[in-house]
């Protein structure tokens, strides 16, 4: 039986349609024909073998970007159902939020913002809506996976409401097509999942630097909310062996941001009063939030994050070696179009230069870390170090 959502959620058999029409699909609303094109994708695939911290060669027990999304799609499908939200839509934008990260997490993304500076410059949300848009070509009818009106949405406004003078062209030229409001806000779901992925990589993070032997239980003993739920553990489980006492602090950590979140939304909710989807994008602010005390305390182990582990000396050398590789990919690739895939080469003609580097771009950008370090390995005959 469908679930009841609220009048402020989205509405599946309301959407605003597709970029090219299609029949309903039977037995699946619009909302859920987009999850599934989202899981059935190339590029969702690829997830499993991209870094979310660590890079490829580390080892197999810590979180990839797949993994990291299927938890973010846990976390906010379980809050859009508390808070009667489509949690097909909510679902569908966690799954999809990491969709355009390149290969070796943030130092990828560096690389080729650095790589593209004269052309267009490079952005991970962006790159996740070409995908979707242009880049898989899956469908004889269309390219992309021509997704719904509200998770194209939900995509664009992923960091909240856009000024038209700050967007990349990409988003522009699609907006000018299908007009998003980029001044107002996302919808609740777009809002609730965009959230997720905050509290699904700030507790996981931890755990994964914890495994990982980064950070030290001892480091965490005064961090903000992680200190006193460490105490609570050890209070009700004295003598708990490491890994067990790990996860069920983690579990609290998660389920401390989750209840925080959900109670801070519904009273703006209550407070607003909105009968329609419309009516939360029309809002002065977004009605998904945290408390201060918990964005405060967020935004503490956010620091304490970026101090103590991802500028790990281990973390730092294998960015470094990650950085070289696509750096010098990129270089090689423009240097000798001819090394690249036969159906990823370009003909010579106006503007050639700005139409390879797109299409080097985005080559790079959806390889796996795995297949860069083979593909520098066939390049350039030799091994790059990680470790």
């Amino acid at each position: 039986m469908p679930l009841v959502t609220a009048r402020y959620a989205c509405q599946p058999d309301r959407s605003r349609g597709r970029r090219v029409d299609e029949p309903s699909g039977a037995g699946r609303s619009a909302f859920q024909r987009d999850r599934d094109r989202i899981i059935h994708s190339t590029a969702f695939r690829r997830l499993k073998h991209k870094t979310q911290v660590f890079a490829a060669p580390e080892g197999d027990h810590y979180r990839t970007r797949l993994t990291h999304s299927l938890e973010v799609a846990q976390i906010a499908r379980s809050v859009a159902r508390t808070l009667a939200l489509d949690e097909d839509l909510t679902e569908t934008l966690a799954l999809a939020h990491d969709l355009g990260h390149p290969p070796f997490g943030h130092a990828g993304e560096r690389v080729l913002a650095g790589c593209m500076a004269d052309y267009g410059g490079f952005d991970h949300n962006v790159q996740s809506l070409k995908l979707v848009t242009a880049l898989e070509h899956r469908y004889a009818a269309f390219d992309g996976l021509n997704l719904s009106w509200e998770s194209l949405e939900g995509l664009v406004k992923h960091n909240g409401p856009l000024a038209a003078a700050d967007c990349h062209p990409a988003i522009l030229e699609l907006d000018r097509e299908m007009d998003f409001h980029l001044s107002m806000q996302a919808s609740a779901e777009a809002q609730i999942a965009s959230l997720a992925d905050d509290i699904a990589y700030n507790a996981h993070d931890i755990d994964d630097g914890l495994r990982a032997g980064l950070i030290e239980t001892e480091q965490l003993n005064d961090l903000a909310l992680v200190g006193d739920l460490m105490r609570e553990v050890r209070g009700a489980w004295p003598g708990l062996e490491p890994a067990r006492f790990i996860h069920e602090t983690i579990r609290r950590l998660i389920s401390a941001m989750i209840r925080d979140l959900t109670e801070v939304t519904e009273a703006r909710i209550g407070a607003l009063a909105p009968s329609s989807a419309d009516d939360i994008r029309a809002a002065g602010q977004a009605v998904a939030a945290f408390s201060a005390g918990m964005a405060a305390d967020i935004g503490t182990i956010k620091q304490f994050l970026f101090a103590h582990m991802y500028r790990h000396p281990r973390v730092m050398r294998a960015m470094a070696s990650a950085e070289h590789v696509l750096k010098s990919l990129f270089e090689r690739y423009m240097y000798r179009p001819a090394d690249l895939p036969f159906d990823w080469r370009l003909g010579t003609g106006a503007g050639r230069n700005g139409e390879l580097a797109e299409q080097v771009c985005n080559f790079i950008a959806g390889m796996t870390d795995n297949f860069a370090i083979r593909e520098y390995e066939r390049l350039f005959d030799e091994r790059p170090e990680f470790s």
